[in-house]
């Protein structure tokens, strides 16, 4: 892959990278195509339990490559109304994949991360930022709505409507700190350890049982969609019972009692 680089640093945990440096990793249809495919063959290969995702170079992801594509004036334009919403459709749809992945993402964020790379982020499940990282809703300065690729309905939830709607009209760009600030990172280090802090985090989460994890992951994406306690409650519930009944989670507690590290199957 040209554009992509998947790799192993550790067994358990993919390290996807996204690899256009010259273009601080902005989307071309050829990445856009090759994140689609390796996120569909990571998400079903059952060795692997947690994606690093970073960028190549100085940058995390700059957004959509709008030299990639044919984006003059509406009288240059060769495509149909139908045809741009399909590629609309293509950028969009890796929001949702990502949400989707049996495994937790963790966003290593290294430089900009703008329109689309921001998108990337939020759609991961832990956010991580270097010293250089910045962030910012970029479609909303390029003549378009500052509401494109689910960057407005996860933006609230993670920061809060309020920050979110500033971000969303102005598209100002913020730095590390700022991000640390507000809650939209976990944490801010140094460029130099982020992708060790990345992987540090991807360790915590692979020390839990697979079915653990899946489950907590695919809940607490799924609460932030529910309408009421109960109904979250009641989805707690059935989801405790369903792994109570695993393998894992009786290895799990004689590994507790035992004092030593669990070995799960995911059975």
């Amino acid at each position: 892959m040209s554009t992509l680089e998947l790799s192993t640093p550790e067994p358990g945990i993919a390290l996807l990278t996204l690899s256009r440096p010259e273009r601080l990793n902005a989307m071309s249809a050829e990445l856009l195509a090759e994140l689609h495919r390796t996120l569909d063959a990571v998400a079903e290969d059952p060795g692997c339990r947690v994606v690093v995702l970073t960028g190549a170079g100085r940058g995390f992801c700059a957004g959509l490559d709008l030299t990639a594509y044919d984006l003059g004036s509406q009288r240059e334009r060769r495509e149909s109304p139908q045809e741009r919403l399909a590629l609309q459709k293509h950028i969009a749809a890796l929001v949702p994949k990502l949400r989707a992945m049996p495994q937790p993402v963790v966003a290593a964020v290294n430089g900009p991360a703008a329109g689309g790379g921001l998108a990337l982020a939020l759609a991961s499940d832990v956010r991580i930022a270097g010293a250089s990282a910045r962030f910012n809703v970029a479609f909303v300065r390029i003549g378009l709505s500052g509401c494109d690729i689910g960057v407005s309905w996860m933006l609230p939830r993670l920061v809060g409507a309020s920050r979110a709607f500033e971000l969303l009209l102005t598209g100002r760009l913020i730095d590390a700190a700022e991000a640390d600030r507000i809650g939209l990172v976990t944490r801010v280090v140094p460029d130099g350890e982020l992708l060790e802090s990345a992987l540090e985090t991807a360790r915590a989460i692979r020390a839990n049982s697979p079915m653990g994890v899946r489950m907590t992951k695919e809940v607490m994406w799924s609460q932030l969609e529910i309408g009421s306690l109960q109904a979250g409650i009641d989805l707690e519930n059935r989801t405790q019972i369903l792994t109570s009944y695993t393998e894992d989670h009786d290895e799990a507690a004689a590994a507790f009692r035992e004092r030593r590290p669990p070995a799960f199957r995911d059975r």
